[in-house]
This record gives structure tokens, sequence and C-alpha cells, in this order.
């Protein structure tokens, strides 16, 4: 067999910012990641954190939902509009209003306490294959009004940029390149997610906020239909049909 081709340079650790004001928590989540391999950096609340990734940015963030002054909601919030950083959120809050709150502000993923650390090395390790994966798919894919270029992760709609984030863009590629099929949200979690568990209002949420950027009328969609009982399908409009802005709705009937 032969050896896998190195660079003779030793692989840079991936960087991991930790912002718990618990030093109990804090001291526990970063021993364990730096026994997995990581570099890993501390901070107690979320102006420090914010700094800190300002000075170096960090290759995923472990966030605290309950912090002191400005709450894991709002940090979460001004890190995916500031850099492409995942976000897993650690929150003492399991009502499910909760984790999708956390979930719309971007979060990744998320993990109620009490955790097992050791699942949340398994979480972090699977965020960021996800995020940066070993061989980036390439090609142009036309749909409907959609124009995606995989390899540039861009996507154009009616020929106007479309901003998604990485993980909605790589939901509407799933979807796309597999049109009139239903796919379930485990399917969808497991695919696009990678992950073999997890909550599915991950799912939800996310699939919520694309249509709210892709849908005429996100309340009754025309592009990303649900199929009550299975899960959701892509259903592709042609061309002609009529930009999301469009007032005259009889023109998409």
């Amino acid at each position: 067999m032969n050896p896998t081709p190195t660079t003779g340079l030793p692989e840079t650790p991936r960087r991991i910012l930790v912002i718990d004001d618990d030093p109990t928590v804090s001291e526990i989540v970063c021993s364990y990641l730096s026994a997995a391999g990581f570099t890993v950096e501390q901070a107690p609340d979320g102006l420090d954190g914010l700094r800190r990734a300002g000075t170096n940015r960090p290759d995923l963030v472990v966030l605290d939902r309950m912090l002191p002054g400005m709450d894991g909601i709002e940090v979460c919030g001004r890190f995916k509009a500031a850099w492409a950083v995942p976000v897993i959120m650690l929150t003492a809050l399991d009502e499910e209003e909760d984790r999708i709150e956390g979930l719309e502000a971007g979060a990744d993923d998320y993990l109620a306490k009490p955790f097992s650390p050791r699942e949340l090395v398994l979480r972090v390790q699977s965020v960021l294959r996800r995020s940066v994966p070993e061989t980036a798919p390439s090609g142009a894919v036309e749909a409907g009004p959609f124009s995606l270029d995989l390899a540039a992760h861009e996507v154009r709609m009616f020929g106007e940029p479309l901003v998604l984030t990485a993980r909605e863009f790589d939901l509407l590629a799933h979807l796309i390149g597999r049109p009139h099929l239903a796919l379930s949200r485990e399917d969808l979690l497991k695919s696009v997610w990678g992950w073999d568990f997890g909550d599915l209002s991950t799912v939800t949420v996310h699939v919520r906020r694309l249509r709210e950027k892709i849908e005429a009328d996100p309340t009754r969609p025309r592009l990303l239909n649900t199929v009550w009982g299975v899960g959701y399908r892509f259903d592709p409009e042609p061309l002609v049909a009529s930009r999301p802005d469009d007032q005259d709705s009889g023109a998409r009937r």
C-alpha cells in the first residue's frame, strides 16, 4: 500500500474559542478539546470573546447561551455577521423555543447542560468536517431560477446574487440536486449536517430561513415545499417565473 502523500509539514491544529463564564465548565471543555488535539483559547464573556476572535480568528466557537452582559444569542449574531465561523451553543435551557432561538441566531449546533464532554468533542469534529469538507465539490448547477457555483460557494437567483450562510447553501444545493424528491428531516440532517443523531428542529429552522430568502411568500412556498409526514421537496420552476419581489402573484399561478 502506498503511503499517503504529505507536504512534509505538520498539520496546524484547528483553533477553538470557548466562551463561558463558568470556570468549571470552561476548564473541563478546554481540557477535553486540548486532549483531542485542538488549540484552545478561553474567554469569560462575549465582548472578550469577540475581541479575541478579531485578533486571531478561531475555526469554531463553543459559546454559552447565558453570559453576563451580552448574552449568547447576541454574541452568536455578531460572530455570524462578522465572520464565517461555525458556532456550537451550550445552554442550560432545554426548551424547544430556546433551542430554536439559538439556531435562528445562526448557531450550527447546540448542547444542553449537563452534557458529556466527549459528545462535545464529537460535535466539534462533525461541525468542522462539514464547514471545511476534505474535497470541495466543483461545477455549476442550474435549476429553475437558481444557478449554483459549487466550487465558489455562490448562488444566483434570477441572475442576481443570493446571500446565504454556508449551511443554507449546502442545504439548497442538496435539495436542488434531488428535484421532486421528498427528503425527510433525518435524511437532511445526515446528508447536509453529517450527523447520525441530533435535534431535527435544526433542519426545520434552516428550511424556514431559506424560504425567507427564496420564496415570494414564505408562508406559501412554491419552490421548497413541505411533504406532510415525510419532509421537504424542491420543485424547480421555469426561469420565466416571477421574481420573488414581484407584487403580481397571479403571474406565478
